[in-house]
């Protein structure tokens, strides 16, 4: 009986260490325009499929013995069938998925400094040249298998602004809300949801003091309007350190944070990579 018992155990103890190995906790999936799509590939035994969607790389991982892709849609995709391209041992083929309709409220918003809405000429080729930096830090692809997809809030509070909002500032329609709004007092803490490196951070016209975070394959997630960045590009961080503090900077009406979670270069609901519970 004893040897029995010890045997059970050394299988329970070898199937606990390959587990994490196994699977990745991925996030929710949501078939609408700003959501995700998780479609199963090929056995992870074979190697890594190259994928794509609407001519940019797709995310790839191993969960259930598969490798799946998770593919970020648009905000703007239409309702309807669409496809990816998947590419492995030399053969394509393309893999049709649907995406379903939804509407996301308006919001009317007013901001006092009238430049953060209508722009001077000064004001537009500083926005166009930090465009470009966005841009480069949002569309990074750093070539991993292991990518972290067990989020931790970045900080406590209540979410102040749903992501895809139409948003109206001053009267004037604008682009849909492309993250999250979390409320908190000026200085507070936030932290890295994942482990990561910095990429493109610094001051922006709109965003204020922001943080982008490559967390691997396209996964990047912003943290706008610090009033302080401690981290500096090409920095390491691990889940859980401290990035900066909550501000006001950009374009805000208050101190609060926007937290944005960016997969193969599209904005997508960051409340799908979290625990139901908020932050």
């Amino acid at each position: 009986m004893r040897s029995e018992l010890l045997k059970i155990n050394k299988i329970l103890l070898i199937l606990g260490l390959c587990l994490p190995l196994l699977a990745a906790a991925l996030p929710d999936e949501s078939a609408v325009p700003g959501g995700v799509v998780i479609l199963p590939l090929a056995p992870n035994a074979t190697p890594r499929p190259v994928v794509s969607f609407e001519g940019k790389p797709v995310l790839v991982a191993a969960e259930n013995g598969l490798w799946q892709a998770v593919i970020g849609i648009p905000l703007d995709a239409k309702p309807g069938p669409h496809q990816i391209t998947v590419r492995q041992a030399e053969k394509e083929k393309t893999l049709i998925f649907t995406i379903e309709d939804k509407q996301y409220p308006t919001q009317h918003i007013t901001i006092k400094d009238k430049r953060k809405v209508n722009p001077n000429q000064y004001d537009m080729e500083r926005i166009n040249r930090e465009t470009r930096r966005i841009d480069a830090a949002l569309r990074h692809w750093t070539d991993t298998n292991e990518v972290p997809f067990d989020f931790i809030w970045p900080l406590k509070g209540e979410i102040s602004g749903l992501f895809g909002r139409r948003r109206v500032f001053n009267g004037e329609p604008r682009k849909p809300h492309s993250g999250m709004d979390i409320a908190a007092a000026r200085g507070t803490p936030v932290q890295a949801p994942a482990a990561g490196i910095i990429r493109g951070s610094g001051d922006y016209f709109f965003n204020g003091n922001t943080v982008f975070i490559d967390h691997g394959q396209g996964l990047v997630t912003m943290f706008c309007h610090l009033s302080r960045i401690d981290v500096k590009d090409g920095q390491a961080v691990k889940q859980g350190e401290i990035i900066g503090l909550v501000g006001a900077t950009g374009r805000v009406t208050g101190p609060h944070l926007h937290f944005g979670v960016s997969l193969n270069d599209e904005r997508v609901e960051p409340r799908l990579f979290f625990p139901q519970s908020g932050p």
